[in-house]
């Protein structure tokens, strides 16, 4: 339980990374969540993530909303920046932080109810305007902490835990992701683990609007015969495209697959992804063709996994906006206001 303490005493023969620091420097509390619930899976991915990354905690701004999905930032990252907004209010208050202070990486978590419903022009905005960030949604298609009610993004035709059939249409996040212009697209399932590291590694690398829909089943109301977010559907049901390596640094590169079957992308920060194609036919730099792609399969009833699509060029918020280089919040007075002349001039040039 979070009011329980972990103990500080850390293994001397724990691994560390480049910076030194275990495992255990990027956990945070104690999880209160159901025990085997696919949250949990989550926040052990996005700590593998970063620490391979090597990231210092402290240059780590964790925002969420409310949801079972949103309590998790207080299970990972313990010594980084963290803020729990309200419902469906996590993308505004994390694009005015983004905005107050450019220096720090940002990892939004939400749930499928907290984006998909009420936070759903939240969400939108903050893509469309391709604010610098690692936006995850931990998708269970139920509201967990109300007892399992039908959310925006359960499939029409699925079963809730008490048999009653949902009869309105799904919201894909992926697609709607896709459509405003998103720069990485990605959709995992928290029960693959060798799939969903890279892909946070690779999202937190990106500069832009990064968006990653993760299948999380809920063991407690969404994961029984007729639904389609359980741990058994999705594992039947799961088409990946493509599986990714996050190489770091300037490292050289090696792979050992044949030829014409991996694909090199390089990131703003140096980091470099190596996708391993398992679709021959399919582009991750074509939004168009995913989009195609993604409903020919919905409508098969396949749910499709893997980096979906990159733009190794995009700009982010800061750049559409011409934002100086220091953070906004680290400009000294004389700079935020530097006089009556140089107010005189501005206005002169507006006549």
């Amino acid at each position: 339980m979070t009011y329980i303490a972990k103990p500080k005493f850390h293994h001397p023969g724990l691994k560390k990374n480049a910076l030194g620091y275990t495992h255990r420097d990027y956990e945070g509390k104690i999880s209160t969540l159901c025990a085997g619930c696919g949250h949990d899976s989550i926040t052990a991915s996005i700590i593998e993530a970063c620490y391979e990354l090597s990231i210092e905690p402290h240059r780590v701004a964790k925002i969420s909303g409310i949801g079972c999905s949103s309590k998790t930032p207080d299970y990972f990252l313990g010594n980084s920046h963290g803020f729990n907004s309200v419902h469906g209010r996590m993308p505004s208050v994390l694009t005015g932080a983004n905005l107050a202070n450019r220096d720090l990486i940002y990892l939004g978590v939400s749930g499928d109810g907290d984006s998909a419903s009420i936070g759903f022009g939240q969400f939108a905005h903050s893509i469309r305007r391709g604010v610098n960030m690692t936006y995850i949604v931990e998708n269970n298609g139920v509201y967990g902490l109300t007892k399992g009610q039908f959310s925006a993004t359960a499939d029409r035709g699925s079963k809730s835990k008490k048999g009653v059939t949902n009869t309105d249409n799904a919201i894909d996040l992926v697609a709607i992701a896709l459509q405003l212009g998103a720069t990485f697209v990605a959709r995992s399932f928290s029960g693959d683990k060798s799939q969903l590291v890279p892909l946070i590694a690779a999202a937190i690398g990106h500069k832009g609007a990064s968006f990653i829909d993760v299948i999380s089943p809920c063991i407690a109301f969404n994961n029984h015969a007729g639904s389609t977010k359980s741990f058994d559907y999705v594992r039947e049901h799961n088409d990946a495209v493509n599986r990714l390596d996050v190489l770091v640094g300037r490292d050289p590169i090696a792979v050992d697959y044949a030829p014409g079957t991996v694909q090199v992308v390089e990131q703003h920060d140096g980091s470099k992804i190596a996708l391993r194609k398992i679709d021959a036919d399919y582009d991750p730099h074509d939004r168009l063709g995913a989009q195609t792609f993604l409903a020919r399969h919905a409508a098969k009833g396949q749910i499709v996994t893997g980096l979906l699509y990159v733009d190794p060029d995009a700009e982010d918020l800061h750049e559409h906006l011409n934002t100086v280089e220091t953070p906004l919040n680290a400009l000294e007075a004389d700079t935020l206001c530097p006089g009556s002349a140089v107010l005189d001039k501005i206005n002169a040039s507006l006549r």
